[in-house]
């Protein structure tokens, strides 16, 4: 299992636009669609990875708890199907039923929303406050496949509660880890690598 870190883009960093289909609704989501939500989680998830599969529960649990507050959530997958077909659109579109998302789960065929958004591996997670500024980029939290520490979600549950009381996100946040995002060959951005 090959691990990547997220990039830790810039806090304060204006949320990037995007426009995607989600895979269950076949609606198009961007960032409009989250206009009026106290804040808005975006997470770059995908099937396959045994790093995501780890954390699904909670993803979905997260939504479960966060959605009802006003909290804007949706997961996009960025991976070449070319190589990893388990991460097309109907395996996302069954891992969203299957784990009871109540959010958007996205695809990113062209892989630009990722690079905007200077996603590396999965899971990797980008919280943004009321004004769509990056307030939170980091892991979920300590647990790993194997490490034998529980999935809570404590760090990015901190940041979420924190920005829901009008309250400061501590900025010491550490990287997610996964698996990179699997870029389609001449695609990958300058900073992957």
């Amino acid at each position: 299992m090959a691990m990547t870190a997220s990039t830790m883009l810039e806090l304060g960093t204006l949320a990037p636009d995007f426009q995607l289909p989600d895979v269950v609704s076949g609606q198009t989501i961007s960032l409009q669609t989250f206009t009026d939500k106290k804040a808005l989680l975006v997470m770059f998830i995908c099937q396959h990875c045994p790093f995501v599969k780890h954390v699904k529960q909670e993803l979905a649990q997260l939504g479960q708890d966060y959605v009802p507050q006003d909290v804007g959530i949706v997961a996009i997958s960025a991976n070449s199907i070319e190589t990893h077909p388990m991460d097309s659109p109907a395996h996302l579109k069954a891992m969203a039923e299957e784990s009871g998302f109540n959010f958007p789960f996205c695809y990113d065929e062209s892989q630009e929303t990722a690079k905007r958004y200077t996603a590396a591996c999965t899971p990797d997670f980008f919280l943004f406050d009321q004004t769509k500024r990056l307030v939170y980029r980091g892991q979920l939290d300590k647990s790993r496949p194997g490490n034998g520490i529980p999935v809570t979600g404590k760090d990015l549950r901190s940041a979420l509660d924190a920005l829901l009381a009008n309250q400061s996100v501590d900025p010491d946040q550490k990287p997610s880890i996964g698996c990179n995002i699997k870029w389609k060959p001449g695609n990958e951005p300058p900073y992957f690598g």
